[in-house]
């Protein structure tokens, strides 16, 4: 039981810094939303496994769901995407 939990406990925290990174090295501001939204939801899913579902419940419906979304809403009104970003 215990290696099962530190297994999913490693699995979450990869994906999480995964796409974390591909959130932010990410060109086309789209698929940075959506790889920020799948980091909020593992970080969700980490919270259920470390048993704290209150939290869990509270990052998926807002980080995961209410702040992605303004994000691309944020993005629509803004003139959607430019072609070529500036470093």
């Amino acid at each position: 039981m215990v290696e099962y939990d530190l297994l999913v406990i490693s699995v979450l925290g990869i994906a999480i810094t995964a796409a974390a990174i591909v959130a932010i090295v990410q060109k086309n501001l789209i698929r940075a939303v959506v790889a920020y939204a799948f980091a909020s939801a593992c970080v969700a899913a980490l919270f259920f496994v470390l048993a704290s579902p209150y939290a869990g419940a509270l990052e998926l419906t807002v980080g995961a769901g209410l702040v992605s979304v303004l994000f691309l809403v944020a993005l629509i009104l803004a003139g959607g995407e430019e072609e070529e970003v500036a470093v």
